[in-house]
């Protein structure tokens, strides 16, 4: 019985590693994109995008 619960565990810890490790691929494909709008007085949006675009929510055309 006891290997039984050893061998749990093992699976357990070999799950959230692989785990942590996608998360971490994740937060590394994604990267911090300037908005690339101007403002009025023509200095670019301090915004960041979401990644797959290349403005901000804020300056997103809609429709």
């Amino acid at each position: 019985m006891r290997k039984a619960k050893k061998a749990t565990k093992k699976k357990a810890a070999a799950k959230k590693k692989t785990a942590k490790k996608k998360v971490a691929a994740k937060k590394k494909a994604t990267k911090k994109v300037r908005c690339a709008a101007r403002t009025k007085d023509k200095k670019q949006c301090k915004r960041f995008t979401d990644g797959k675009s290349k403005f901000c929510s804020v300056h997103k055309k809609k429709g």
